[in-house]
């Protein structure tokens, strides 16, 4: 291991140098193994690692991935297109009530939480702020996707605009001049996992992914039928969660309007960025297929969000754009430990302290959840000057969770 200009710490791997924004010795030994790994796939171009890494399934989280003509379903992760949206608002913390269980509630019923889905599926084109153009040539799409999800066709419709469960939440949140955030994370619910698994499992069958050092490695060849099928449903899929999250903001403005009509609100544009994904990007003039998972876009100019966890604030931040790191900055936290070591550590009691001053749940559903059972989201940032710079600190009054 050595440190050079690229990155702070350089790792050696299989066939290319795994660069890391953290200290090698600070990562737990299966995400390392996981990382060297990946790092002997035969089309692999480049590995860079954000602060904020951790195991995953397959790939580690935290991880961005360049290949040649190849793609890892793993390396993107299960929840396809996963994400976030902010947004500035006019309201200041002048605006907000002492109590603010009842904008708590009226959000939970407005938006469902957890595995809840709407009873109908909700028509965004009457929404203000919904971007809905090419909204029936997207679910006209649906049917060339896998005829294996085509028996979830009603049950995406009624998820779209609903939250999930596990990290993600919506939040009202204060910047340090004292205005109104929204703030939302979640990605492709049900349908996107199952395309994920599905996919997954038709990698790990064909021939060139029989020698590979880890099966949940596998990828799918550019020019195969394989791959088109593939890139398909994933992009597909991306669009799902870019909708999701811009349906479940409508309706999240639409809460604030309605709960604070005096103030007359307006919003900022919505920022918004994929964290789980695939995109198509040139770097030293060649084509190549970069996998972020758990990692965002930080090319020069781009505005992205790094949250933290449910009781200590999120940073909304523009990329600087270096290649070094395929143009990329940490997605969150990270995790510290998994949900079972964080429920057998702490307590409810625990948790409402790691949360005072948020209204948000404190019960035994989410101490999985709890603070601190994730990394110093201050430190995970300050970790990446090179690679994003803040633009705004934010800290959460309202956290909603599945």
């Amino acid at each position: 291991m050595s440190a050079d200009e690229s990155a702070p710490y350089v790792v050696s791997g299989g066939r290319v140098p795994i660069r890391m924004w953290t200290d090698p010795a600070s990562v737990e030994d299966v995400a390392l193994r996981q990382l060297r790994d990946t790092a002997t796939l035969p089309w692999i171009e480049g590995l860079a690692v954000m602060p904020d890494v951790h195991y995953g399934k397959g790939a580690t989280v935290g991880s961005v991935i360049a290949m040649r003509d190849a793609v890892c379903p793993a390396a993107v992760g299960v929840d396809i297109g996963c994400g976030m949206s902010a947004v500035k608002t006019s309201l200041t913390a002048n605006d907000l009530p002492g109590d603010l269980s009842r904008l708590r509630s009226r959000i939970e019923r407005t938006i469902p939480v957890g595995r809840g889905m709407h009873d109908d599926p909700v028509d965004p084109r009457g929404l203000h702020g919904f971007p809905a153009a090419g909204w029936e040539e997207f679910w006209r799409r649906f049917d060339a996707l896998a005829s294996a999800v085509h028996p979830r066709q009603e049950r995406a419709a009624k998820q779209l605009g609903t939250l999930g469960s596990g990290n993600h939440f919506i939040e009202v949140c204060l910047d340090t001049e004292g205005a109104v955030w929204l703030m939302l994370h979640s990605g492709s619910r049900n349908i996107g996992k199952e395309l994920a698994e599905y996919h997954i499992g038709e990698a790990q069958r064909l021939p060139h992914n029989q020698g590979l050092v880890d099966r949940d490695l596998a990828v799918f060849l550019a020019g195969t039928p394989q791959m088109a099928a593939y890139r398909r449903d994933l992009f597909w899929a991306q669009e799902y969660a870019r909708h999701n999250r811009a349906l479940m903001m409508a309706l999240f403005q639409d809460v604030i309007r309605k709960e604070f009509k005096k103030a007359a609100v307006t919003f900022e544009p919505v920022i918004s960025c994929h964290h789980n994904y695939v995109s198509e990007e040139r770097y030293d003039g060649v084509e190549l297929l970069v996998t972020r998972k758990g990692a965002i876009r930080a090319g020069a100019g781009d505005l992205g969000i790094i949250p933290g966890s449910m009781g200590t604030g999120s940073y909304i931040v523009r990329g600087l754009g270096n290649p070094a790191s395929f143009n990329s900055a940490s997605h969150g936290a990270g995790r510290r430990m998994s949900r079972n070591a964080a429920k057998r550590r702490f307590t409810e009691a625990d948790l409402a302290e790691q949360t005072r001053g948020v209204e948000c749940r404190k019960d035994s559903g989410v101490v999985d959840e709890i603070p601190g059972a994730y990394k110093p989201i201050e430190h995970v940032v300050e970790q990446q000057r090179d690679l994003v710079e803040v633009v705004a600190k934010l800290k959460q009054v309202v956290c909603v969770k599945g």
